[in-house]
């Protein structure tokens, strides 16, 4: 098994607002490529992180294996929520993947 788990920054020009709307359509989203990706074991979003938080938005996601992973991020429903929900409104985005 692989777990991914990738951390945002949204763009500081977003209103709080703005960014609520964002977080909400990122969870939503990636949530919903449950059961749509090969290999994609279980995938959360979680967007309320505590105050001393630095970052927005948290992906936490398990796949199969390895070769899962990369097909996940070619993936065109993946695609399609990462260039439509969060490259526009994001500045940072922080990735790591390991097995267990």
């Amino acid at each position: 098994m692989v777990k991914h788990v990738i951390l945002w920054k949204l763009d500081e020009k977003l209103t709080d607002s703005e960014k609520d709307q964002v977080k909400a359509g990122i969870k939503e989203g990636l949530e919903g490529l449950a059961g749509q990706i090969p290999g994609l074991v279980d995938i959360t979003v979680r967007t309320e992180g505590l105050p001393s938080s630095n970052v927005d938005v948290m992906l936490d996601s398990t796949f199969v294996d390895a070769e899962s992973l990369k097909g996940y991020a070619t993936h065109p429903k993946h695609v399609a929520v990462a260039d439509g929900k969060v490259r526009p409104y994001t500045v940072l985005r922080s990735c790591m993947d390991y097995e267990i």
